[in-house]
């Protein structure tokens, strides 16, 4: 050969089984995604899913229904996505997971908004006919309805979005009526005074579940209760030289003049006080001012009595110096029990006798001394506490009714008539300050101040709240429903309690927190003072009282001809023109009996939504009980509470088997999300930035039983797990091109490698179907990320990628891709329910057709079989060496000694015996793809490569000896002894 003659060397690249997949690496889902959802419309997915699952045993997520009155928050993305996992997941294990969406269309926030337009056109509500101003707000709901509905079906939320449930449906209307009158039916339901939350702005009741504490600065004072009426005690000899061996005349005598000093947040209550309480576990002490500065509303000589441990501060608020006051004795329980105090008002010029009461002492054990003055001022028209301690007594004679529905003092009340407490803006009026002018002008302060504490607002006008004594209405919790015969309890309460115990509780935390609350909770207020809504179907005899029996109509046939009239016109029946007389018929005289026009809590309609939904729909629940009820924790206090309250009242138990619970969403400092904040995080532009599947991603990484946070930077690492997800799939599909039925090989004929991914399989399928069933959504991804990145993209593929692309028709190339066909139906299906719009695209890329969808696929059943714990046990030995190996060539590659692992051919001491004798089983050199590798068991030299946490292993670099094939790229001797120049034994056979 002459020296100047050129080798070329050949091009084998078009004999490599390349992988061969249009699926692109770029998945463009904010544009792409709108496409599925019109397929899966066009197929009518939701259906067909239906007739699949027919015969299946029944799955239901009943729907916490959102409120139809603006765009979707962050919350309610994780919300419906959350759901909807679970309804696929289960769908796929096998059941027939059915999902209802259904909104909260009445309630105060959507008449609020028609009120707003009313004033902004100068109207008022109250002219504007009720039935007119009711459809008003039944087109504002719609209108909100269509544009969420939309709104979730971008997220990929499955579900029948053509038939939801809505509780303005005449349906609806009609059933929360009958549910409401199985309380009237059963006794529970009653018309009581008693204050509750109220709201000045919206002029209604409202319930703990529509409440919300903020920070508020409230005024607060000292002020001192004269006693007028002393009582008796026995004092030991030697206690008090001015009262010792003194009779109970004089010792009551003595008293006289001396002050009780009480301390409020809430001065404007003052005029409404009926008692003071005390707490006989707390020490009390009488106490004298010994001297003054100028300016005190303290004389010297003045005796007041208050908590030991709160009589410092007391008087330091009183503006005493240190040493300005002196404990005269101990005032024990049993002598506070026996006073009578005057009013701070009493005897006011112009007051015409209206404090002219004795204010009596009573106990009380929510009376403490951590702050204030160990004595709490009781006005128990304006507090549940107070309330409770008069009702105990059989007081509430004594109730008073001075404050009107705009917190306004009412014509009646001396020096205040017309205050306000709060405006109609929600901000302090003038009531308080008026108070503590007047306690100034009779002698009646001891100090005051200001304090900023948490302070109950109403959730939605965000304005605060007072507690005011009105009648509403009530279902009793406590009291016998019916006949009291039920096996969980006779009253609500107990059922409640007995329920909460059956029902499983995701976190478990959940059980304790809504235990609690049924618990303590008080009677249930059923009323609201509004429009729109389900009203009160009942009728009171005029003149009675509500204690009467016969206050409350109660005739089946009367209940009746409301519901007809309710399923045929919907609750604007009870608004029409002589509804009163349609309603009580030829029965009753309509001049003897009032109707009920207040409104039902929004909560007692969403309660009710188990029974025209669950109970009703041909798709409901067999037995009227959901298998998952799924929402926010503040869900304890409201629809997982109210629904559990309403079931009990008219059914007996509890209408969920699971409830599962998720936190509040966070920024990505921790911080609460606010429009003033700047730092809300918009569903709708995450969905056009990244697509709805990186959202939902995001919802499965996180731990949604507690708070979460997303933001740009959570979002973007969230889309660098999506696109190695993607990248492994996409690796599968070029893989799996073209790969037929009569290539794949039985897993006993497979080599052990092949046979360790199926018993990875095994495993997971266990996790993932436990996972799924558990709601452990960021469990079972994590379990699956980590198979896919670590397992089989960064090795089992990296392995095997030389077999795929090099081998002929080989029974190791079959068994690959008969493992990769395996995978695919797996991870398609166990990440359909996460990524459903990318899952969709995987499959269609290889099982096109106008039917086809991952989603009307199951999870393959994985045989036990395959799990060989023998085996991958051998294999996690091999892979604790393979890390040594590779980690000793990343060296040797960083240092530029070589430019690829097949330049190599270490020599690797392994002292285990059973170690060597794994390794030597199994093609070692191709699993760490090097061209050729030595096992040994002589001992490794000094400067062998180890690492400290595998010991017992040692790498010793070597370079491969031979030529580069040409194909393949292995350096090995063998390279250009065969027919095809350049090439290894294994490809010259490949290539034929």
């Amino acid at each position: 050969m002459c020296a100047d003659t050129v080798t070329e060397q050949p091009d084998y690249k078009d004999t490599l089984n390349l992988p061969k997949t249009d699926f692109p690496m770029r998945a463009g889902l904010p544009k792409r995604e709108p496409e599925w959802l019109a397929r899966w419309d066009e197929i009518g997915i939701y259906d067909r899913l239906r007739e699949r699952a027919e015969g299946r045993q029944p799955f239901t997520l009943h729907d916490g229904p959102p409120y139809a009155n603006g765009h979707l928050h962050i919350g309610h993305a994780l919300n419906k996505t959350i759901k909807d996992m679970i309804v696929r997941s289960h769908q796929m294990m096998g059941r027939d997971a059915r999902y209802i969406p259904g909104w909260d269309c009445h309630g105060l926030p959507i008449e609020w908004k028609i009120e707003e337009q009313y004033r902004a056109k100068g109207q008022n509500k109250d002219e504007v006919d009720i039935v007119d101003f009711r459809q008003e707000c039944r087109r504002f709901a719609e209108g909100w309805i269509d544009i969420q509905r939309e709104e979730f079906q971008r997220l990929g939320i499955t579900g029948n979005w053509a038939e939801p449930y809505l509780t303005m449906d005449f349906h609806a209307e009609r059933v929360i009526a009958e549910e409401f009158q199985k309380f009237l039916m059963t006794g529970t339901l009653y018309q009581g005074s008693k204050p509750v939350m109220w709201s000045p702005v919206e002029k209604t009741a409202l319930a703990e579940a529509e409440i919300e504490y903020h920070e508020h600065q409230s005024h607060t004072i000292w002020v001192p209760f004269e006693i007028v009426r002393g009582g008796h005690v026995t004092m030991a000899p030697g206690e008090d030289d001015d009262y010792a061996g003194a009779d109970s005349d004089l010792i009551a005598e003595r008293m006289r003049g001396v002050k009780v000093v009480i301390w409020t947040t809430t001065p404007w209550t003052i005029p409404s006080n009926k008692a003071v309480a005390y707490n006989p576990a707390i020490s009390y002490g009488l106490y004298e001012v010994t001297r003054t500065p100028e300016e005190c509303w303290a004389s010297v000589g003045e005796r007041y009595i208050v908590a030991d441990n709160l009589a410092a501060d007391v008087f330091t608020k009183a503006r005493l110096e240190e040493g300005g006051w002196e404990r005269i004795r101990e005032v024990s329980g049993d002598e506070l029990s026996t006073l009578h105090l005057a009013h701070p008002f009493r005897g006011a010029d112009g007051a015409e006798g209206f404090w002219d009461y004795d204010v009596p002492m009573i106990d009380g054990d929510h009376v403490t001394d951590d702050a204030g003055t160990g004595f709490v001022h009781t006005a128990p028209s304006h507090g549940a506490e107070d309330y409770e301690c008069f009702l105990k007594r059989n007081w509430l004679d004594r109730m008073t009714h001075n404050v009107g529905e705009d917190s306004e003092f009412l014509p009646h009340v001396p020096f205040f008539a017309g205050l306000r407490v709060f405006n109609q803006k929600g901000k302090e009026d003038k009531a308080n300050a008026a108070v503590i002018d007047k306690l100034v002008a009779v002698g009646g302060l001891l100090a005051r101040g200001r304090q900023k504490h948490s302070y109950p607002h109403s959730w939605r006008s965000k304005a605060p709240i007072i507690f005011r004594n009105t009648p509403q209405w009530f279902a009793a919790i406590d009291r016998p429903v019916g006949d009291g015969q039920d096996e969980l309890g006779k009253t609500i309460r107990e059922r409640a309690l007995t329920a909460i115990d059956k029902v499983k509780w995701t976190p478990k935390s959940g059980r304790n927190r809504l235990y609690s609350m049924m618990e303590a909770r008080p009677d249930w207020v059923l009323s609201r003072q509004r429009a729109w809504g389900v009203p009160l179907t009942c009728f009171t005899k005029k003149g009675a009282l509500p204690t009467d029996p016969d206050f409350l109509l109660k005739d089946p046939a009367v209940n009746a001809r409301i519901l007809e009239a309710f399923e045929a016109e919907g609750a604007d029946a009870w608004y029409a023109d002589r509804a009163k007389e349609r309603f009580l018929g030829n029965d009753y005289d309509p001049s003897e009996w009032e109707q009920v026009f207040d409104i039902l809590d929004v909560w007692f309609d969403s309660g009710s939504t188990h029974a025209f939904v669950l109970r009703d729909r041909p798709d409901g629940s067999e037995d009227g009980i959901a298998d998952v009820y799924m929402e926010g924790t503040d869900q304890h206090r409201g629809w997982f509470h109210s629904s559990l309250l309403q079931a009990c009242g008219t059914m007996g138990r509890a209408p969920y088997r699971n409830v599962v619970t998720h936190g509040f969403t966070l920024d990505e400092k921790g911080n609460k999300m606010s429009k003033s904040l700047g730092n809300t995080i918009v569903p709708e532009k995450i969905v056009q930035q990244y697509g709805a599947d990186i959202l939902r991603l995001w919802v499965a990484q996180t731990d949604y039983t507690a708070d979460q946070r997303i933001g740009p930077e959570i979002l973007k690492g969230t889309a660098d797990s999506y696109r190695r997800l993607r990248n492994t799939m996409r690796f599968m599909l070029g893989a799996l091109a073209h790969v037929r039925p009569e290539d794949r090989v039985a897993p006993e004929e497979m080599p052990e490698l092949e046979r360790w991914v199926l018993h990875r399989l095994a495993e997971l399928d266990e996790r993932v179907r436990t996972g799924y069933a558990a709601f452990d959504f960021q469990g079972v991804f994590q379990a699956l990320f980590n198979f896919a990145t670590v397992d089989l993209s960064a090795y089992y593929f990296d392995v095997r990628k030389d077999a795929l692309y090099c081998d002929g028709d080989t029974a190791r190339r079959r068994a690959a891709r008969t493992v990769l066909d395996i995978l695919f139906h797996r991870l398609t299906t166990w990440l359909a329910p996460v990524l459903v719009f990318t899952m969709e695209e995987v499959w269609l890329e290889r099982f096109p057709g106008a039917d086809s969808s991952v989603h009307l696929q199951d999870i393959p059943e994985t045989p036990e079989a395959w799990r060989d714990d023998a085996l991958a046990a051998k294999w996690a030995e091999i892979r604790r060496v393979r890390r040594v190996v590779t980690a000793a060539l990343e060296v040797q590659r960083t240092d530029k000694v070589i430019g690829a692992s097949l330049e190599a051919a270490p020599i690797v001491h392994v002292e285990s015996a059973e170690a060597r004798a794994a390794l030597g089983s199994v093609h070692f050199e191709d699993l760490c793809i090097t061209s050729d590798i030595t096992i040994t068991g002589d001992s490794a030299p000094e400067a062998a490569y180890r690492l400290p946490d595998v010991p017992g292993v040692a790498v010793t670099f070597a370079k491969a000896e031979g030529e580069k094939c040409q194909r393949c790229w292995k350096i090995l001797p063998d390279v250009g002894r065969h027919a095809h120049p350049a090439t290894c034994a294994r490809c010259n056979d490949a290539l034929g």
